[in-house]
């Protein structure tokens, strides 16, 4: 950044756990304070989200190799695709992204948000309001008026649902959980076995860069896609039994492929894909991965060389490290929600569901360093970030001063699809106007690598 720029809160301490000198800013020739006005709140969401894109986009202009050019971000493209859910149509028609039991709720002390888009989230929620299972919003209201905030919060989360107290900064710095998520940096990377150097297959970008994708949602989905704009066969994986609502998985599906594999039965496929793969995403709770063999050790163990990216809602410390979670429970639990209240005193949110989507550009950033770091000095390595920790750092980063928002004018594409004609944001990286391929069908490719019959096992 040049020298009459405000410095960025957070692209330091980025640059540190990519292994980047701090003079490697030098490169970004934008600045945070520009999408502020784009994504308004009293937390600076705007210099946020400018600088997680930043990370990736310098760690894809690093991956070129000597004199890259320097990066500059479109405002507009960042905080469209910081709100592309948004703007998403599929055949004209924008999806309803929340069922009618998410939400906020007041309760007999406060208020909770419950997240119950999925339909075994949905079941633990009403399981533990003790509500027959076809209640409604008004049922589900009624019992939580009964019941203090944190008290349905744990009832709701022994049962498997996603729920969170509403919580100020101080109430939840003050917890353990919230006390771990405060003392975890925003993006840790360090080396978790030995191999030799391996080259990428095409120097200079991804191409032929394998990622084998194990996440749901928006955050692992961000990273993982983003990868695949840069040329990487990015191939998610989900279990049948778990279907994923079809336009949550368009949203953020370009780039890529998908398949069905349940990893507890059909571990001989999965292992082949793990046998030729170079990187490994995964958004799934730490423990249930951990279960099924899919530790980052575990992985370094049975690909030497391999490079991890995991996330998590509420970090790998702390008692709720296995915890479920999404963004709009990590903002209501750590206190954003109650920063961004309204003057009634009702909960508010953030202007994008930015936890997730700075996670995302985060982990991707990391996996280009951890690539370019494995093809000069080898090694299998691991990038973690999480939402509570990414929240912990926006709401530490100095606040912006009040100004009136300015004027989204949504950066968008259309295409004709296999799923419909789409409507969805352009990447939020210079240099790409659309993404490689989009509206994919969920679960319609197979669980193979592109070409995969051809090549055998790369070591």
């Amino acid at each position: 950044m040049t020298d009459d720029r405000p410095s960025s809160p957070f692209l330091p301490a980025v640059l540190d756990a990519l292994g980047e000198g701090r003079d490697a800013a030098r490169l970004i020739r934008s600045s945070g304070d520009e999408v502020l006005p784009l994504l308004p709140s009293p937390l600076p969401v705007g210099r946020l989200a400018h600088d997680a894109v930043a990370a990736a986009a310098l760690e894809a202009a690093l991956l070129i190799g000597t004199d890259p050019a320097p990066v500059a971000l479109d405002p507009q493209r960042v905080a469209t695709a910081y709100t592309g859910e948004k703007h998403f149509l599929r055949d004209g028609v924008a999806p309803d992204w929340w069922a009618d039991l998410s939400g906020f709720h007041p309760t007999a002390d406060g208020w909770l948000r419950t997240h119950a888009n999925y339909p075994h989230h949905r079941a633990a929620l009403v399981r533990a309001l003790r509500l027959p299972a076809e209640s409604g919003r008004d049922d589900a209201r009624a019992a939580l008026r009964a019941l203090p905030s944190l008290e349905a919060e744990q009832r709701i989360a022994e049962v498997g649902g996603v729920a969170a107290a509403v919580r100020t900064p101080d109430a939840w710095s003050a917890t353990p959980q919230g006390a771990a998520a405060g003392a975890a940096p925003i993006l840790a990377t360090r080396r978790i076995g030995d191999a030799d150097p391996r080259p990428l297959p095409s120097p200079g970008s991804l191409a032929g860069v394998r990622v084998l994708d194990l996440t749901r949602v928006i955050a692992g989905p961000v990273a993982t896609q983003t990868l695949a704009l840069l040329g990487a066969d990015v191939l998610r994986i989900d279990p049948p039994a778990l279907p994923e609502p079809v336009d949550q998985w368009l949203v953020t599906s370009m780039g890529k492929r998908s398949a069905l594999l349940d990893l507890r039965t059909d571990r001989e496929a999965f292992d082949r894909l793990l046998a030729q793969a170079d990187v490994v995403v995964t958004g799934y709770r730490p423990g249930a991965l951990d279960a099924l063999g899919l530790a980052p050790g575990a992985l370094a163990e049975r690909r030497p060389g391999i490079v991890v990216a995991r996330l998590s809602a509420w970090g790998g410390a702390g008692p709720w490290s296995s915890r479920r979670g999404f963004d709009s429970i990590v903002q209501a639990a750590s206190g954003i929600a109650a920063v961004t209240a309204a003057a009634d005193g009702t909960p508010g949110a953030l202007p994008a569901q930015a936890l997730d989507h700075s996670a995302g550009y985060l982990l991707a950033a990391a996996v280009l360093a951890l690539l370019r770091r494995r093809s000069e000095v080898g090694g299998a390595y691991v990038a973690e970030t999480s939402l509570a920790g990414i929240a912990a750092a926006l709401l530490a980063a100095p606040r912006p001063d009040p100004a009136p928002p300015g004027s989204l004018a949504p950066t968008l594409v259309q295409r004709v699809t296999p799923s419909g004609r789409l409507t969805y944001a352009a990447p939020a990286l210079p240099g790409h106007d659309d993404w490689p391929s989009a509206g994919q069908l969920w679960g319609g490719a197979a669980p193979v690598w592109r070409s995969a019959d051809l090549e055998a096992p790369r070591s």
